[in-house]
């Protein structure tokens, strides 16, 4: 940790912010090395996200100040912080999407001549961060056409653009590949190299020794402890998040019983011209959906659950043959999608976490069409108690949740429903190592109620410690099937790549 305040380029002394019902951060105070990977860790709830958001323009501090470069630092949007040279790259992607990349890229500041966008020179510029940071596509291309692994790249060129002081990456890998993921620490070392601070999140634990040189730990708004990384495991780090020493949960859980078929799908064909799907998944089984971003994992799930519409297939639950066109069909037939955008496609964000909670289920806590709040306040707290959904209030808007909390409330409404099949999309995507055993638990515990569970996820040790089994996507298709007792992470990821080898070669 610096010494001198030249040694830091970004020192928060006493930081205090307040939300209603909720005491985000309490007396927090940093200082972040010049130069240097900094580290910041938490739970969901400990007070990262309302950090990054001081940092990013977007929140004043209630109590404290802010040094940034030796000058004080009050930035009132993410504008003037972006011009102060502090860049944060959010969990949650917001590009502007009916522009291209390029004007995504520059958009802040446009090349121009004699008065207007010099296209050419924009083009030119955004084709070499583009490849800088490995992403693929043309500058012309509209942003609404990336996938989120892709707009997780459009950021990180964005930032380069610019040549920030102080990086901020939120959770800068829940998306990527591992090739993804090698290229951009290859970048980040880059930026080092040129003196550029970073501060980097992640709930990936494994993976902070690669760009980090010191760690902060946040616990429920306050400091826990700023020091170097070196000489500090995991176990430790873990303990120091949660309080407490964390039980082990990555043991697999083989104790449910496994008969029938909870849901069966059968040439499938997402598009008229995709190959088709077929596989099953019994009562009391969990299988693994893997494969490479773009493999058609997610739009094969919501194919399924008549989010999208299927081009041919049919879909059993419990044996039997169900036409499902929409997720209402789904919903009634006993199929439940927890979907891996949970702000947009998840949860009512302006909605209470009890109205969100119930809202799979209205007729449980209604009569003659009303709402009746006392029966929706009675199941939205036991299910708060349940999944341990750190909120002030029930009846608090689930916007000012964290991450992990949001993901808990969107488990919350389809247990309230009484599913027979649960699909999850990325089920523990941004959540801490804490709320990642408690989703897991939660998945063993479905399984051991008879209940089908799909996990999709880009997490494969996640998969092998869940799974029964494993079903791998590659271009569209379903290239293998591993069993429990041949689960191998190089066997998987030689199945995810098998069918994009297949078109190179030919």
């Amino acid at each position: 940790m610096p010494e001198t305040v030249d040694d830091a380029i970004l020192k928060l002394e006493g930081i205090g912010k307040r939300f209603p019902g909720v005491v985000a951060l309490k007396d927090v105070s940093i200082e972040i090395g010049r130069g240097r990977g900094h580290i910041l860790l938490g739970e969901n709830g400990a007070g990262k996200s309302t950090l990054i958001n001081l940092l990013g323009g977007v929140f004043k501090p209630d109590d404290g100040r802010i040094l940034f470069d030796g000058e004080a630092y009050h930035p009132s949007s993410p504008l003037e912080a972006f011009k102060a040279g502090i860049r944060v790259i959010h969990q949650e992607l917001h590009p502007l999407s009916n522009l291209t990349v390029a004007e995504n890229l520059l958009f802040e500041h446009l090349p121009r001549g004699y008065g207007l966008v010099n296209y050419k020179q924009m083009n030119a510029r955004a084709a070499e961060l583009l490849a800088e940071v490995g992403l693929n596509v043309a500058p012309t291309t509209l942003a609404s056409s990336l996938s989120v692994a892709q707009l997780q790249l459009l950021e990180i060129a964005k930032a380069l653009s610019n040549e920030s002081k102080l990086l901020v990456l939120d959770e800068p890998t829940a998306t990527l590949t591992s090739k993804e993921v090698d290229r951009l620490f290859e970048i980040l070392k880059r930026l080092k190299a040129r003196g550029v601070t970073t501060l980097y999140i992640s709930h990936r634990l494994e993976e902070i020794f690669e760009v980090g040189d010191d760690v902060t730990i946040l616990r429920d708004g306050q400091h826990v402890i700023t020091r170097p990384l070196e000489g500090l495991g995991i176990p430790k780090i873990v303990e120091l998040m949660v309080g407490r020493e964390l039980a082990k949960h990555d043991a697999f859980r083989g104790d449910s019983t496994i008969s029938g078929e909870a849901l069966g799908v059968s040439g499938l064909k997402v598009t008229r011209h995709s190959p088709e799907l077929s596989f099953s998944v019994a009562k009391g089984e969990i299988v693994g959906i893997a494969g490479l971003v773009g493999s058609g994992r997610t739009e094969a799930v919501r194919a399924i659950f008549g989010a999208d519409a299927k081009a041919a297939g049919e879909i059993r639950v419990d044996g039997e043959a169900i036409d499902i066109t929409s997720p209402k069909d789904a919903v009634a037939a006993g199929l439940c999608l927890a979907t891996e955008d949970r702000k947009i496609q998840g949860l009512m964000l302006d909605l209470s976490c009890a109205e969100n909670t119930t809202i799979t289920d209205l007729g449980k806590v209604s009569r003659n069409g009303l709402i009746i709040r006392k029966q929706e306040d009675g199941h939205s707290q036991r299910l708060v108690r349940e999944l341990r959904i750190k909120t002030p209030s029930i009846h608090q808007a689930v916007r000012t949740f964290s991450g992990g909390n949001q993901q808990k409330v969107v488990i919350a409404k389809w247990l309230f429903r009484g599913p027979k099949v649960l699909i999850f999309d990325e089920p523990t995507r941004g959540i801490d190592v804490g709320a990642k055993a408690e989703i897991y638990e939660l998945l063993w515990k479905f399984a051991a109620e008879g209940k089908g569970v799909l996990v999709v996820s880009s997490d494969l040790p996640e998969l092998m410690s869940i799974c029964h089994r494993i079903i791998v996507f590659s271009d569209g298709k379903i290239a293998g099937e591993i069993a429990r007792e041949h689960f191998d992470e190089s066997r998987i990821l030689s199945l995810a790549y098998k069918e994009y080898s297949r078109v190179r070669q030919h």
